[in-house]
């Protein structure tokens, strides 16, 4: 079993969860629900999002097969413009490689969390364990108080997928 900082932690809270080992390359939502043989609307991936004026990023928690909707996020957040991060953008403002970016291995590094209000219809979701090949499995209500998260709808169907 994979143990980091994250699963320490949710041992530390006593918080129950799940961890699956998974490959090490980068995998996206959609590979991790294949893998892991659950439906990909339970499998959540962090976006990370950058604010105008160099203020800290958002985290937008979202379904595997959706897309952030930066205009819903912007409303909600009252933010005028926002946009995606690059790859490398995200890895360096988080500090931690994509595929393994989790809002779990950010807890008080100032990110607000914002999370897709479609977890709320799942007891239980899995995101990333804050590296690449860890996967956690965990009450959808211990993620949004772990994380100080708010609940908002923030992501529409993916065109690509």
């Amino acid at each position: 079993m994979i143990r980091n900082n994250v699963t320490r932690y949710l041992a530390k809270k006593k918080i129950a969860h799940q961890t699956f080992e998974l490959p090490k390359e980068k995998l996206g939502a959609l590979e991790t629900a294949k893998l892991l043989n659950v439906p990909p609307e339970i499998v959540f991936k962090t976006i990370v999002v950058e604010r105008p004026n160099k203020r800290k990023p958002i985290l937008a928690v979202i379904p595997g097969p959706k897309a952030v909707d930066l205009k819903l996020l912007a409303k909600f957040l009252g933010e005028k413009k926002l946009k995606i991060a690059t790859l490398k953008n995200a890895e360096r403002l988080t500090g931690l490689k994509a595929g393994g970016i989790s809002p779990l291995a950010l807890i008080n590094r100032g990110f607000e969390v914002i999370i897709d209000e479609s977890a709320n219809q799942f007891k239980e979701i899995h995101i990333s364990g804050g590296q690449r090949g860890l996967n956690i499995l965990l009450p959808t209500d211990s993620l949004g108080l772990l994380t100080n998260a708010k609940f908002a709808e923030i992501s529409k169907q993916n065109q690509a997928a």
